[in-house]
């Protein structure tokens, strides 16, 4: 196995910092991009198994032009102006720039920051909590996979298989390496990532069939299911109850604060993959310090 370097944690956290910077620019690439890419190809098979039939109008016909996270290079979406290496240094670019585009002055959206930061923030805090070693890359690998599938679900309420499926298989893989002295959140046992996939899948499924059946509507889509399977593996059975019971709280209160503000009707759907992203990355840090001082005050009473 290979061996990490020697830092002291003040190095590590730093490190971590300017990486998690990094990519976080990177995932504000695959956030705007990954969902149109999945869009051509969907185009693409349509036009291939029925060749005879017109395309939807919106969506005429492959594109020809190659388009993934690569090609072409970032432009400026009002006037196509190329953006340099110097504007694409995070949040840095963004404040030199005063957050217009250096050619027509139309705004950059705040979300390219905002991205970014909180990538860094959340890379330094895994950084931080599980010190120099392996469980810290892997914390870091999920919390960036979580953030790119909560701003695509945000955008579009989607959470695309080719996300949340090596995320799933992710965390099997990585039970291999645990070991019975690991006191690391993750990753957890073989058997215990099993069981969290497989629980963390029937569990929402159970309930999107017992709400499709009490009112006749789709609740929330199979990426949920997905999801929270592939949380389930790398956190194992335990801290499923805690991430459904916290994702759900806090979606059920932005819900009715959104239709109290006027913002969102009662019959419009709102993304329930950013809430179960923030409650499986709060599992991931503090989840067995939760249940250990649950377990304890139950036990007293």
């Amino acid at each position: 196995m290979l061996v990490l370097p020697e830092l002291s944690l003040a190095a590590w956290v730093a490190l971590a910092t300017v990486l998690g910077l990094l990519v976080g620019s990177f995932l504000n690439v695959v956030i705007h991009r990954l969902p149109k890419m999945l869009e051509r190809h969907w185009r693409e098979q349509y036009a291939e198994f029925a060749p005879d039939t017109p395309a939807p109008a919106a969506n005429a016909g492959p594109a020809a032009a190659p388009y993934n996270l690569v090609t072409p290079r970032s432009a400026c979406p009002a006037c196509q102006a190329p953006i340099r290496a110097w504007q694409n240094i995070p949040l840095i670019s963004y404040l030199a720039l005063r957050g217009r585009c250096s050619r027509c002055g139309v705004r950059i959206s705040l979300r390219y920051p905002i991205v970014e930061l909180l990538c860094g923030v959340l890379t330094a805090a895994v950084a931080w909590k599980f010190g120099v070693g392996w469980p810290a890359v892997a914390a870091a690998v999920v919390s960036w996979f979580l953030i790119a599938l909560a701003g695509i679900d945000l955008d579009h309420q989607l959470l695309p298989d080719c996300l949340t499926l090596p995320l799933l298989w992710g965390g099997l893989v990585a039970s291999l390496l645990w070991t019975p002295a690991s006191t690391a959140s993750l990753p957890v046992s073989p058997v215990e990532s099993i069981v969290g996939a497989a629980a963390g899948y029937v569990s929402l499924w159970l309930v999107y069939q017992l709400f499709r059946l009490c009112t006749g509507k789709e609740g929330m889509g199979y990426g949920d299911f997905k999801l929270l399977a592939a949380l389930g593996a790398w956190l194992g059975g335990r801290m499923l109850l805690p991430i459904v019971l916290g994702s759900a709280s806090v979606g059920a209160l932005v819900g009715i604060a959104l239709i109290l503000s006027g913002r969102r009707g009662r019959g419009t759907p709102l993304p329930f993959g950013p809430f179960l992203a923030a409650a499986g990355w709060l599992a991931m840090m503090w989840g067995p310090e939760w249940v250990s001082a649950y377990l304890q005050l139950y036990g007293r009473v």
